[in-house]
């Protein structure tokens, strides 16, 4: 039996108890409405979801605290104005109605560009502009310096955003001083060149613009309104400018002397937008620097996940309030963090992000129903699109239980990829009676396979296979393997609805040559790979497939999607000289920003060919002849030619049995090729409706 009683057992942040030591950080979700009413009703049922789901306090994402406050396309929520207090305070309340307590997060974008108002100038402590970097938010031109009249204005402009947050019912809020945001411009020697009672001179000066926001929302809001301040306890990319441990221990003291009642401790690395939190990215594709240039003093060793805990360590030792430690902690890891004093509370967001009942389920000891998140990256997009979790359908939703039908119906689940298993997962929560029929040996689709071209290190797909094979075992559907749904064995099973996820059929290029010897298919190495895992793990596999591929030295690849481009980052690490040609305009559709930016810079560096708007003309044994968009026609030499297209759909069995099944559902790659996440927001949607 697995033990997470200090993870699990109460504690406090000032005068606020917490259920538990698990603390849901602030990350933006972008379930908001651009319009005049913020608060949407899918937001709402996502804080209500983490609240019911056991989680010891929740850290809402931060509101606009820029000014001027008009920023259309922006979707985060305001608080600039009394009129949205009752709206916000619908969030309050829908998390304590389940008993957890609720801050609210602020945070000033500073030196950031404004995606939102480009033409609204960008702030700092002095106009300091760091060197480009095609990884980070920086504007090009300088930010403006604050006047100190200005930052008097903005010290008031944060007293009244806390008094609102307190007037909708928050028990407390956090300060994001970390980053590269407003604060932390400051707080920094790199950003701080002032010579004025704010200035570089001293942690006194430099910490001044915070002390005396934190002292203004004191005053406003009373001493017991409790407060946490997210800090960097360690900069890189910064010289010899950057905070240092003897520097964010002064910090620390300063901030609890002024009241402040918890630390939420990580890093930055200036350069690397993500420094600050999902490091992970920083070793995609590959490291993004030798380990001995990645900010000192932190833990690099398992490619970004417990990253920050020594900071959470140092800064402990300095203080007596409670300190936050974060990154890719998970729950076993955070107990034994806890259990050797190195933090107070382990903050979480992708895990919960995956399974909002985590909290309930560790509780119960319900360890092997905890959704697994794999660190894809799905709920890394930005530019205001909702979240998306390839674990959990229901993430941007405006449903997250399963409520059991009000008949058991006989269902057949025809595809064990993950829509297919997602299906019957959760048609067998409704209490339905579910039989899954897989062709091939293994459940799991082509996600195994996906696992290999991918890679462990950083992605965890194994994970999300081995989670939903428990769960099908678990609820008691039927399985049945190596052997292709027969149409004909509809009338004897009868089924009342019948969920079609077969996945699709390959593109096949209209190509002369398509059929030469130096044409693999991908439909063909799929296939192959997955005869090789049946017998191997994908882990081995992939490690076997360093030394021998049927596959060339020169490759072409046809198709610039995220699958063909992650074939490609494959190919390059086994030595493979790629080309990747693209008939459409853009290459790497369906690939996180982040790291699609990483790896096109990747493939740049290890001299990856990548070419769009082109005319696929005629296959050779030598190679393939293409059309530019300019009219030159080229030969690309390869020993291999590898067509990668997007998948279409597969609708033959779904219009075969139509008409012989009351409900007849398709879902997942058959009936709209996309990606994993896709696949299992059909499962789940789909799901919940038979």
């Amino acid at each position: 039996m697995r033990d997470f009683s200090r993870l699990l057992e109460p504690f406090h942040i000032g005068k606020v108890k917490t259920r538990n030591r698990i603390v849901k950080t602030a990350s933006g979700t972008s379930l908001w409405s651009a319009g005049e009413r913020r608060v949407t009703e899918k937001g709402k049922a996502f804080y209500e979801a983490l609240a019911r789901g056991g989680v010891g306090l929740i850290m809402v994402e931060s509101p606009i605290v820029e000014y001027p406050f008009d920023e259309p396309g922006d979707v985060r929520m305001r608080i600039d104005d009394d009129r949205h207090i009752s709206e916000l305070s619908e969030i309050a309340e829908v998390i304590h109605r389940h008993g957890c307590p609720a801050f609210v997060q602020i945070y000033h974008r500073g030196p950031w560009t404004q995606p939102y108002a480009p033409n609204r100038p960008h702030i700092a402590a002095s106009p300091v502009v760091p060197e480009y970097s095609e990884f980070d938010l920086h504007a090009t031109t300088p930010p403006k310096e604050l006047s100190i009249t200005e930052i008097k204005e903005l010290t008031e402009l944060f007293a009244q955003i806390a008094g609102r947050i307190q007037r909708a019912g928050f028990d407390g809020m956090e300060i994001n001083a970390g980053c590269d945001h407003l604060f932390a411009s400051f707080l920094s020697r790199f950003w701080n060149k002032r010579n004025d009672a704010y200035g570089c001179a001293s942690m006194e000066n430099r910490s001044r613009f915070l002390v005396e926001t934190i002292r203004a929302i004191k005053k406003e809001c009373g001493a017991d309104f409790a407060m946490s301040v997210l800090i960097n306890a360690v900069e890189g990319g910064m010289g010899d400018e950057g905070m240092t441990y003897p520097e964010s221990r002064v910090l620390a003291k300063v901030l609890e002397n002024c009241g402040v009642d918890a630390l939420h401790v990580r890093s930055h690395w200036l350069g690397h937008h993500v420094g600050s939190y999902n490091q992970e990215n920083l070793f995609y594709p590959e490291p993004c620097a030798p380990l001995k240039n990645f900010p000192k003093g932190l833990d690099w060793t398992h490619y970004g996940k417990e990253v920050n805990v020594p900071a959470a360590a140092v800064i402990k030792r300095e203080v007596s309030i409670p300190i936050i430690a974060v990154s890719g902690i998970v729950p076993e890891r955070g107990e034994a963090i806890l259990r050797a004093g190195k933090a107070d509370f382990i903050g979480m967001c992708r895990p919960l992000f995956a399974d909002q009942e985590l909290p309930n389920k560790l509780a119960a000891g319900k360890f092997e129903d905890i959704a697994p998140c794999t660190r894809c990256g799905t709920c890394q997009k930005m530019n205001g699109l909702p979240k998306e979790c390839r674990v959990n359908g229901a993430l941007g939703t405006e449903r997250y239980d399963v409520t059991k039908a009000e008949k058991q119906k006989r269902i057949v689940v025809i595809g064990g990829g993950p829509a297919g298993m997602e299906a019957a997962r959760v048609a067998a929560l409704r209490g339905h009676k579910v039989t899954l029929f897989e062709k091939s040996h293994k459940l799991g689709g082509t996600m195994p396979v996906a696992a290999l071209v991918k890679g462990l290190e950083i992605e965890n797909i194994p994970a999300l296979v081995s989670y939903l094979k428990r769960q099908v075992k678990k609820l008691g559907v039927e399985v049945s393997k190596a052997e292709e749904f027969d149409p004909e064995w509809i009338g004897r099973l009868q089924p009342d609805a019948a969920i079609i996820a077969t996945g699709g059929v390959p593109a096949t290029p209209n190509l002369k040559g398509l059929e030469a010897r130096n044409v693999v298919k991908s439909s063909d190495l799929h296939n192959q790979l997955k005869f090789f895992l049946r017998f191997f793990s994908p882990g081995t596999l992939r490690w076997l497939t360093r030394f021998w591929m049927p596959v060339g030295r020169t490759v072409v690849i046809l198709g610039g999607q995220v699958a063909a481009c992650q074939l490609a980052e494959f190919l390059v690490k086994r030595g493979r000289k790629v080309t990747v040609v693209e008939e459409g305009d853009l290459l790497g559709e369906g690939l996180i920003p982040e790291r699609k930016a990483r790896l096109f810079s990747w493939f740049r560096k290890k001299g990856v060919t990548t070419m769009t708007s082109v005319r696929f003309d005629e296959v050779t044994p030598s190679g393939m002849a293409v059309t530019t968009k300019e009219g030159r026609r080229l030969f690309l030499e390869a020993d291999t030619i590898i067509p990668a297209l997007p998948m279409q759909p597969n609708t033959g069995l779904a219009e075969t049995i139509k008409g012989k099944v009351p409900e007849v559902y398709s879902i997942g790659d058959c009936k709209e090729p996309r990606l994993i996440p896709d696949a299992i927001a059909d499962g789940w949607r789909v799901g919940n409706m038979v």
